[in-house]
């Protein structure tokens, strides 16, 4: 997640512990033979957040598209100074369908190996796309997206965005994707209640806890809001979390910040963190929600162009 200084929000939610407490680590962080989804997404957020610096990042996402044989490709940008790199993967649908793009942002920052942000976030993004390749949408063509970075100020998702040639039907990202019992969403108040609705009835059907609403922390979803493109946001979190981080971006001091709070942009942002179990059951969630959102055949905007600005094939 972005440090960002909103106008409606004063952001402390990466700055609330100057000396943060030790953290808890999850118990236990592997799965059993038996939870093969559970055991993939913990090896891929091993492999990102034990691959070192961002372009290893990629390259170690790029290895697991590889390998689900999905075509990709790199988007370079420059933004304020700083040279980026996105990649986009085509996963699966007709080209003339109205596209849901999925994403989560790669990069990290200095201190700390970015588990929870956000290796956690790529490796659902990942899940996912593996899922709808095997099983497409019936309405909806889907790719995937890993922005590069979003601690710069979203600075890939902005370019991806400025680019303009490739406008989704619905932007779904996905940010600290790493432990706990609730769903949280940022859905604007207007324009996604179908999928919230959609989100509700899943989380019900898995016993999750399930939170809807606006106020969000400052991640990759903005850009699209930012230029009347649909989108929303997912993390998982514990239920009593939320309220210590929208307390905080209230400017409300925590004697007991969020564990998230602690955890990303420290030295405690390690695969120790992650629950791969409660990760899981997250994405199967949200996997129900995108479907029966697709099976309504909602759609919020034409069929996507193909974008045809420089990039370099990953295939």
């Amino acid at each position: 997640m972005h440090r960002l200084i909103v106008a409606t929000l004063p952001i402390l939610f990466l700055t609330a512990c100057a000396t943060p407490d030790a953290v808890t680590q999850a118990a236990p962080t592997s799965a059993s033979p038996a939870q093969p989804a559970a055991s993939q997404w913990l090896t891929d957020v091993r492999t990102i957040s034990d691959a070192g610096e961002n372009a290893q990042r990629r390259q170690a996402i790029a290895t697991r598209l590889d390998a689900l044989d999905l075509t990709w490709r790199k988007a370079p940008f420059e933004a304020n100074g700083k040279a980026g790199e996105n990649l986009i993967a085509d996963v699966a649908g007709p080209a003339d369908a109205p596209l849901l793009l999925i994403g989560a942002h790669s990069d990290r920052v200095a201190v700390g190996h970015g588990a929870t942000d956000n290796a956690s976030g790529s490796a659902s993004v990942l899940a996912l796309a593996e899922r709808f390749q095997r099983q497409p949408l019936k309405h909806h063509r889907v790719a995937v997206a890993f922005w590069d970075l979003e601690e710069e100020g979203l600075l890939g998702s902005k370019a991806f965005v400025a680019d303009g040639s490739t406008k989704p039907a619905l932007y779904v990202n996905f940010d600290v994707f790493g432990w706990g019992d609730t769903l949280w969403m940022m859905a604007p108040a207007q324009g996604q209640s179908a999928l919230v609705d959609s989100s509700r009835a899943a989380t019900q059907a898995l016993s999750l806890g399930f939170s809807p609403g606006e106020k969000y922390p400052p991640t990759d979803h903005l850009p699209f809001l930012r230029a009347g493109w649909p989108a929303v946001s997912y993390s998982l979190v514990g239920a009593e979390e939320i309220t210590l981080v929208l307390d905080a971006y209230a400017g409300k001091k925590s004697h007991t910040p969020a564990k998230v709070m602690r955890v990303i942009h420290s030295d405690q942002d390690v695969l120790g963190q992650v629950d791969a179990q409660a990760a899981v059951r997250g994405v199967d969630a949200v996997e129900r929600a995108l479907r029966d959102w697709d099976g309504n055949a909602v759609t919020n905007a034409p069929a996507a162009t193909s974008t045809t600005t420089t990039s370099e094939s990953g295939r």
